[in-house]
């Protein structure tokens, strides 16, 4: 019996390693630029804006930025309903560096950085992440749904502000 408790410890242990591995935001080998010609794609045809999160798996407010987003429904919301989300990969394997300078260079604000672009591709916004915390541990609510409603298409369509 001890044996098996052992084998199934260990089984886990290998299985959540696994789903770990297989989960990671952040894809060093992906072709960043081929991604988000992508996404842009699918961006202008549901009408959303696309939002990069800059960062990678080794960086621990990244990994907690997208915990946070999904635990939320509201925030979740607002992400699923504005914006085609890719992880735009920063480390020492690949650093992304023609795409970062395309987009102004927002790695110089620290991880993660949040690089918004609009149906067309253009860079809208760049935002530091540091103003988005809450803390030591993890983000503000309230500041991070702001930061996503105010950047999301639905904010800077015209027609929202009248004549």
């Amino acid at each position: 019996m001890k044996n098996l408790i052992v084998i199934i410890f260990c089984l886990t242990g290998y299985i959540s390693q696994g789903q770990t591995e297989g989960n990671k935001l952040y894809h060093p080998t992906a072709d960043a630029a081929k991604d988000i010609a992508a996404a842009i794609k699918k961006a202008k045809a549901e009408n959303k804006y696309v939002l990069l999160q800059g960062g990678g798996n080794w960086c621990s407010w990244c990994i907690e930025f997208a915990r946070f987003c999904k635990a939320d429904p509201k925030i979740d919301s607002v992400i699923n309903a504005s914006f085609v989300w890719y992880h735009l990969n920063y480390s020492k394997e690949n650093e992304n560096k023609a795409v970062f300078a395309k987009y102004g260079y927002a790695q110089r604000f620290g991880f993660p950085t949040f690089i918004i672009l609009d149906q067309k591709g253009k860079r809208i916004h760049t935002q530091n992440s540091e103003y988005l915390e809450d803390g030591k541990k993890s983000y503000d609510r309230r500041k991070v749904q702001a930061f996503l409603e105010m950047w999301s298409p639905r904010a800077l369509n015209p027609e929202m502000y009248g004549k």
